[in-house]
């Protein structure tokens, strides 16, 4: 085995891992808790061309006894549930807050790179997508909020790669 085959095996072999990370953290939080991890690294892909790797996870419990513990991947490292083969994608999902107040919710979406000029925002009832491209930034992320908003109450801004979005009652 030639060295390039050994170190795209390697690669893969970290990916899986990683998947398989995400997809278990939800057994491991304690009531009340928040966890958050993240890490960049390179990678060389099977086409020879090098990728960047970003991964991370958010986990967040509820303060009520019935809510259940929340796992939230961001980054650009995906599993195909279908294969179970993972994959660094160009696109990656940010990391995102969604946060309920009396009088409107507000999410919060990190995205370093990217000015508010770059962000698309798409509201669908109870469902907020988010685009955002700057040169090789680009993120994705469909957000599912806790009602229907119309599109008139929302309001966005973007400043050192924070997006906020409010949404009023």
């Amino acid at each position: 085995m030639d060295k390039k085959a050994n170190v795209t095996g390697n690669v893969e072999g970290i990916l899986r891992g990683l998947g398989d990370l995400v997809e278990k953290l939800g057994n491991l939080a304690e009531k009340g808790e928040q966890i958050k991890r993240s890490g960049v690294f390179d990678i060389d892909t099977r086409s020879g061309k090098e990728a960047k790797a970003v991964y991370g996870f958010s986990m967040k419990m509820g303060l009520n006894d019935n809510e259940e513990p929340r796992v939230e991947p961001f980054g650009n490292v995906r599993r195909n549930e279908q294969t179970g083969e993972t994959t660094v994608q160009e696109v990656s999902e940010p990391l995102v807050d969604v946060i309920e107040e009396s009088d409107h919710v507000l999410v919060l979406a990190e995205m370093p790179g990217v000015a508010d000029e770059d962000v698309r925002l798409e509201l669908n009832g109870d469902v907020l997508t988010l685009h955002a491209e700057r040169g090789s930034k680009k993120y994705h992320k469909e957000i599912v909020l806790p009602r229907p908003f119309a599109s008139a109450a929302m309001t966005q801004s973007c400043h050192n790669g924070i997006l906020e979005v409010k949404l009023t009652v």
